[in-house]
């Protein structure tokens, strides 16, 4: 299989996210780009944090989809005027998975990567962030981020944070962590054609992928009830983008004990990375 090249519009949409990321680190720290753009600078470390967690998450799914002769394109990067800059990546697939083995192996490539990348991500910024009791926190209408609970635990052991007791002001790689993780935990949801929805069909089989599915739109609505209201807008989103899986084309061919092993590593960091409620505060 021959490797590929970019095309233009590839370049230019990472080009442009690698913009709109730098943009969004430097307003973190005060900047503002328009008026002094000579500062933009100050903006890399959460852009190039966040790019990097998210380039490496897509080449997880374009190396293993080389490796097992399913035609694949390099990731299409979408920059949008957001908080952190962009609405993430995607690789699109040009043929159907040949076996559940395959698909297990491109499904929980990329979030392995990037969660890897996440982790460390998050501990290095944790390292640089501010303790602060919540007396001295953040004024109300200040965005207040949830915690899931690998960033818990991360919190404790690199801090020794009590979350009870004190909050953190992140620094932004910390914070482009922390993104990565829940980037990770949205892929995860196993429904339909999402990184979660493949390792679900790779381990489950058809029928119970659709069962899985049709479970989890309801959850993720009545979350968006109890919770957070953005789940109410991923669960219409899963629904226009469809709870079905194509088939593999040989699906008698069963996961060979290890990547059974890593298909629950891979739901297990599900768990980890999930965050009911991702924002507050606003």
């Amino acid at each position: 299989m021959k490797g590929h090249r970019p095309t233009f519009l590839q370049m230019v949409l990472f080009l442009t996210t690698c913009f709109t990321t730098l943009a969004a680190g430097a307003m973190m720290e005060g900047v503002i780009p328009w008026e002094t753009p000579g500062r933009l600078l100050e903006g890399l470390p959460f852009a190039g944090s966040l790019m990097t967690i998210l380039l490496t998450h897509e080449m997880g799914h374009y190396i293993m989809s080389r490796r097992h002769g399913t035609p694949a394109s390099l990731p299409y990067f979408i920059p949008a005027p957001s908080l952190i800059g962009t609405f993430g990546a995607v690789i699109k697939m040009q043929s159907r998975i040949l076996d559940r083995r395959a698909l297990l192996d491109i499904g929980a490539s990329g979030p392995l990567a990037g969660f890897i990348v996440s982790v460390v991500a998050s501990g290095v910024g944790l390292a640089q962030s501010e303790v602060v009791s919540l007396e001295n926190a953040a004024p109300a209408g200040t965005i207040q981020l949830g915690d899931s609970l690998i960033f818990k635990l991360l919190s404790y052991a690199v801090l020794g944070v009590d979350s009870s007791e004190s909050t953190v002001l992140l620094h932004p790689v910390a914070f482009a962590g922390w993104i990565g993780l829940l980037v990770t935990a949205l892929n995860l949801i196993p429904v339909g054609q999402l990184d979660g929805g493949h390792i679900c069909y790779a381990l489950f089989g058809e029928e119970k992928h659709g069962t899985i599915s049709n479970v989890t739109i309801p959850v993720l609505v009545g979350l968006g009830v109890l919770f957070w209201p953005g789940w109410l807008v991923w669960g219409l989103l899963l629904i226009l983008l469809g709870r079905k899986h194509p088939p593999v084309i040989l699906p008698f061919i069963t996961l060979d004990p290890p990547r059974r092993k890593i298909g629950w590593i891979s739901l297990a960091v599900f768990v980890l990375t999930f965050i009911p409620v991702p924002f507050s505060g606003f």
